[in-house]
């Protein structure tokens, strides 16, 4: 039987390290250093946890739909509707508020309970991926 995978995608330093709490808990993590290379990875497999950091979309970074740099990510999702990953999304307090912004447009694909602030701790990923 094969290890469940967790896909940890990287993009700053404020993203905890967690591989040895994924080992213990017989996890295979794939470390992505961003949103896109997470796309493509999903085209080869499918993690049962996808951990990312939230960066609300304050100028024009992205195009004027997009609330974060984890709405092409959540699109991508919605071509398998019978995946559904565990999804943690990381997030500094100063952006806390505006996660509730997705809620709208991709509220199906994730856990409001799987929302935490930074700084995380390993206690607080180790209690989503035990429930």
């Amino acid at each position: 039987m094969s290890k469940p995978i967790v896909f940890s995608v990287i993009e700053s330093p404020t993203h905890p390290k967690l591989s040895s709490l994924y080992d213990e808990l017989g996890y295979d993590e794939i470390q992505l250093s961003s949103i896109r290379k997470a796309m493509n990875a999903l085209k080869k497999q499918k993690p049962d946890v996808i951990v990312a950091e939230f960066f609300y979309a304050f100028g024009t970074n992205y195009s004027s739909n997009h609330i974060s740099n984890l709405d092409s990510l959540l699109i991508t999702l919605q071509k398998y509707p019978d995946y559904r990953p565990k999804f943690i999304f990381l997030v500094s307090k100063r952006e806390y508020e505006f996660v509730s912004k997705l809620d709208g447009h991709y509220g199906d694909y994730y856990n409001a309970d799987y929302v935490l602030p930074q700084p995380v701790t390993e206690g607080q990923v180790r209690a989503i991926l035990s429930v």
